[in-house]
């Protein structure tokens, strides 16, 4: 049984609203679980980042489930896959949803544009929507290929994204409700929560909502619940720091004649071995040796 499912599923219920933190890999998905977040976003966007490839259909389902697999089994804490529009239609759906569940994932999320996608948040980029019943399709063939009834799927609505507006996306909202969708992802690039207020506001599903405030982000927690929202995703800004502090510590770096004229901040080599549970080997090979001891194979 896939307890990171089951364990999404009664923080859903016992939570007014859950907090989730993007990862790129099995360490930063490792730190926001030591960071008390409820889950860890494996965000496309991140992981194809750190392959130097672009958001936009590129790495395959198996790149990606790779990932995610690693972060499940460093994590006790569940992990949403960020799964694009699902890497082809429902039979793509159909697989897709075997074997991230059997990998120990809690939930995928699948959005509703046309593949190749493009970031949402990509200026001047291509947001094309694929067919209100093409995707509902999908939904469909995912929801019957699941095994455990906890294991999530996540139908993210582009409407606003591409310009569609908001009557679109109750429209869309209510038909993936009705196709077996177990939430709905309500995504926007405006600066304001404004128009994910109104949608929230307006529609009148009863599955949880969720939102990524990457282009809002003075919107508060407690805004958030308000309006009716489950989930709050900060999707990015793990890679974005990451990718700003080696940045700086590698220009420092590279004219410089020592390491100790670099002045960027740089954890310990024993907060790293903690993380990686080095000690936790010793200790393991200091009971075996006893065992062996026991068993007369060691003087």
């Amino acid at each position: 049984m896939n307890e990171g499912a089951n364990i999404l599923r009664t923080k859903l219920k016992e939570k007014p609203i859950l907090k989730v933190a993007g990862a790129f890999d099995a360490m930063s998905a490792k730190l926001v679980e030591l960071s008390d977040f409820d889950a860890v976003w494996a965000g496309s966007f991140a992981i194809s980042a750190t392959h130097a490839l672009p958001d936009a259909s590129i790495l395959t389902m198996t790149e990606f489930l790779s990932t995610a697999s690693s972060m499940a089994d460093a994590c006790s804490i569940p992990i949403i896959a960020d799964c694009d529009t699902g890497f082809g239609g429902p039979s793509n759906v159909s697989h897709l949803v075997k074997k991230y569940e059997s990998a120990g994932i809690a939930a995928i999320c699948i959005e509703d544009k046309i593949f190749p996608k493009q970031n949402s948040l990509l200026e001047d980029g291509k947001q094309e929507l694929l067919s209100e019943k093409d995707f509902v399709a999908k939904i469909i063939a995912g929801k019957t290929a699941k095994n455990n009834p906890n294991f999530m799927i996540i139908a993210r609505i582009e409407a606003l994204i591409s310009g569609q507006g908001i009557k679109e996306a109750l429209k869309r909202a209510t038909a993936y409700e009705n196709a077996g969708a177990d939430a709905i992802l309500i995504h926007s690039k405006k600066n304001s929560p404004k128009e994910i207020f109104e949608f929230c506001n307006s529609w009148d599903g009863k599955i949880p909502i969720i939102a990524i405030p990457t282009t809002y982000p003075t919107v508060t927690i407690d805004e958030l619940q308000k309006n009716k929202i489950s989930m709050v995703i900060y999707a990015n800004q793990s890679l974005r720091v990451a990718h700003w502090a080696m940045m700086e510590h590698l220009k420092q770096l590279s004219s410089a004649k020592s390491l100790s004229e670099v002045e960027t901040n740089m954890t310990t080599m024993d907060k790293i071995f903690h993380l990686q549970e080095m000690y936790e080997i010793k200790k393991q090979e200091s009971d075996i040796e006893r065992d062996l001891k026991k068993m007369g194979y060691i003087n």
